[in-house]
C-alpha cells in the first residue's frame, strides 16, 4: 500500500466522501492537486456516504440513506440522497452533541447548519459543496478536477487513494494527537471526520497536515 506522499511530490485521485477523515484532507493538501472519481460503481460502507464522529460514547458513524439504485453499476454520481429517516436531523444533532463544547464549534456552526435544513438531491454534489466549504474553512486551495468517464487509466506520478482512506482500512499516515474532548476517556482518535479537527483546532487545524 502506497503511502501519502509529502506536499507538492504528486497529484492524487479520491473517492467523493462525506464529511471525509483527517487523512483526506491532509491528501489534498500535501498534494495540492487532485482528480475526485465520480464515475465509478457506488458501493456501500465506504466514506462515500458515512463519516465517523467522536462523540460521549465513543466513535459514532453517521450514514446518509440513498436511493436505491436500479443497477449495481450506478455511478456515483448518479446516487440520489433518500430523505427519509429524518437522518439530517439525527445528524445534526449528533454533531452538536459531540461538538458543542469543542472551542470552535459555535465559530464554524453556522457554516454547517444549512446542509441539514433542506433537502439534498444528489450524495457527489452534496459532498462536493461540503468539500469546498471545508476546504475554505481550512484556508487550502487544492486544484481539484473530476474524472470524466469510468475506469481511468491511472497516469504516472498520481497516487491513488480511492480505495486506501476507507473505513474498513488502517489510516495509511501518522495523525500527530490534537486535543479531543474525549480523549480522556477514549485515548486519541485519528479515523474521524474532519470536523472533529476543525472544531477542536480551529484556524489552527492546517498545522496537523
Amino acid at each position: 500500500m502506497e503511502a501519502i506522499v509529502p506536499v507538492s511530490e504528486k497529484s492524487v485521485i479520491l473517492s467523493t466522501a462525506y464529511l471525509a477523515p483527517v487523512e483526506y484532507y491532509t491528501a489534498l493538501y500535501r498534494s495540492g492537486r487532485a482528480t475526485i472519481e465520480q464515475h465509478c460503481h457506488y458501493t456501500k460502507q465506504t466514506y462515500r456516504n458515512r463519516c465517523v464522529i467522536a462523540s460521549a460514547n465513543g466513535l459514532q458513524t453517521l450514514s446518509i440513506p440513498i436511493v436505491k439504485p436500479d443497477t449495481l453499476k450506478c455511478p456515483t454520481k448518479d446516487i440520489r440522497i433518500a430523505e427519509y429517516g429524518n437522518w439530517r436531523h439525527l445528524h445534526w444533532q449528533a454533531i452538536v452533541s459531540a461538538y458543542q463544547s469543542t472551542p470552535f464549534f459555535e465559530y464554524y456552526a453556522d457554516d454547517f447548519r444549512p446542509f441539514y435544513e433542506k433537502p439534498q438531491n444528489f450524495l457527489f454534489d452534496f459532498n462536493e459543496t461540503l468539500r469546498t466549504l471545508i476546504c475554505k474553512l481550512l484556508d487550502i486551495n487544492p486544484s481539484v478536477n473530476y474524472t470524466d468517464e469510468y475506469g481511468i487509466e491511472i497516469p504516472s506520478g498520481v497516487c491513488d487513494l480511492r480505495e486506501v482512506i476507507h473505513p474498513k482500512k488502517p489510516v495509511t499516515q501518522t495523525i500527530r494527537p490534537y486535543y479531543q474532548v474525549f480523549a480522556d476517556r477514549y485515548g486519541f482518535q485519528p479515523q474521524v471526520s474532519i470536523i472533529d479537527l476543525l472544531f477542536n483546532m480551529g484556524p489552527e487545524s492546517v498545522l496537523w497536515f
